[in-house]
This record gives structure tokens, sequence and C-alpha cells, in this order.
């Protein structure tokens, strides 16, 4: 399983929210690309990244810091937040990034979903964003009114093959992560599944290796102290050879 760092990006700094509340930030480090580089000295493969600034306005917001990230880590980088047309997924994935993730327009435009993932294949990813197991989009403010499980079989009829799932009320908590929820999703979807959300042991690792998933983003827990990612890293990845 891959444990992949998160950067929460907000007005150019590394911050954290605590569930998805714009109004209870933790600025956490001014500067992104150097939290983006001692990730990689730790031994990171790879680094999840969400423009927050993006996600709520509707468009990338923070392009120089992700920029600089990519360009000085030189590592696979994913990025949400804001994307919602194709000509940003080419200018995103043309700067280097690896893959990009899409949410609101796989509730609200799902014949670009279909069209981007025809182009791009699996540069194309879908964060499925839950609250109590319903789907919340635009910076996780509206209700889609359908289910991170429905959406999830629905986008898959569209050709994606990997879903980040986030469920809103453990992110940013350093509680647990939503075992029913995940295990519901890897289940039921047919897609590469990567779990997101009060992730803050190691043991919270093994025990989603063993449910499954692809990967697993992890943010507060590692800006905290609760999880080093070098063992995290080192124990899940002797975990999955057993």
């Amino acid at each position: 399983m891959e444990v992949i760092p998160a950067i929460d990006i907000r007005g150019g700094k590394c911050v954290r929210l605590y569930q998805g509340d714009y109004s209870q930030e933790t600025v956490f480090f001014e500067d992104p690309a150097a939290v983006a580089l001692n990730w990689k000295l730790q031994g990171a493969r790879r680094l999840h990244i969400v423009d927050l600034d993006g996600a709520a306005r509707g468009e990338v917001s923070n392009l120089a810091v992700i920029e600089a990230i990519v360009k000085q880590t030189g590592l696979p980088v994913q990025l949400g937040g804001g994307i919602r047309d194709e000509a940003t997924v080419e200018k995103l994935l043309g700067i280097g990034l690896n893959r990009v993730i899409l949410g609101t327009v796989a509730v609200e435009k799902p014949d670009l979903v279909r069209s981007l993932c025809q182009k791009f294949g699996e540069a194309i990813v879908v964060g499925i964003d839950a609250r109590d197991e319903m789907v919340a989009t635009r910076g996780w403010v509206k209700d889609a009114g359908i289910t991170a499980l429905d959406l999830g079989r629905e986008i898959v009829k569209l050709g994606v093959k990997r879903i980040i799932y986030t469920d809103i009320k453990r992110d940013g908590t350093l509680s647990e992560p939503n075992y029913i929820g995940v295990k519901e999703v890897v289940d039921g979807v047919e897609a590469k599944i990567i779990a997101a959300g009060g992730i803050s042991a190691v043991e919270h690792l093994l025990k989603l290796d063993r449910l499954g998933v692809e990967g697993a983003i992890v943010g507060k827990a590692l800006y905290t102290g609760a999880i080093a990612l070098k063992q995290a890293l080192k124990l899940s990845q002797a975990d999955g050879q057993t």
C-alpha cells in the first residue's frame, strides 16, 4: 500500500482544516515547497496536494506554489481543488503533474469526465468526498444528493480507474478512518481506491491495507508527529508483502 503525504495549500501556505471547515484552519508552514522536499527526504514516493482556494473558487488558485513543488521534488504529484474543465487539466499535466483529481465535475458534468478519461487515461482521478456517506461538492459545502457508493459505481462506467475516498467528518480530526465506508467502496466499486480522512496511527494504515486500498493519504498526523513518515512507509511496505 502506498502512503501519500498530503499538502493542503491556502493563501500560498501549508495548512490543515478541521472537517473541511475553512473557518477552522491551522497554518503549519509558510513554504509548502519546503514541506514537500522534507517528505521526499523521508522517503515519500508521491505527494497529494489540495488547492483549498481552488476548491472554494472553482479554479486553480495556487499554481506557482504547485509548480514549484513539482519541479523541486521531481516526485509524482496528484492535485485536487477547482479542476473543472479540460483546459485546466491540460495545463496542469503540462507543468508535470502526474494525476489530476476531479471532484465537483464528477457529479455535475459526467460527460466531461468520460471525455477526459478517454483522452488522459489514468491521469484522471476522481475524489469522492463524503459526509455521512453522502457526497459533498464545491469545496465540501454542497450536498450532491448521491451516496459515495452510488457515485463510485456511476463514474466507473465513465472510465474512471482510480478513486480517492475521503470521509469529511474524519478529515483533520486525528480520530480514525471510517473503515465501514472505506470497505463499502472497496468492495462495491470496481476501481483502485485511495483512502483519506482520520488517519492518525500506523495501525490505521495497516488496517486500511488489509481492507484492500491501493493507498492512504496522511495529512495532519504527519504534521503533529502522531505518525512518523519513515516508520509508516516501512511498516506498510512490510505488511503488504505478508
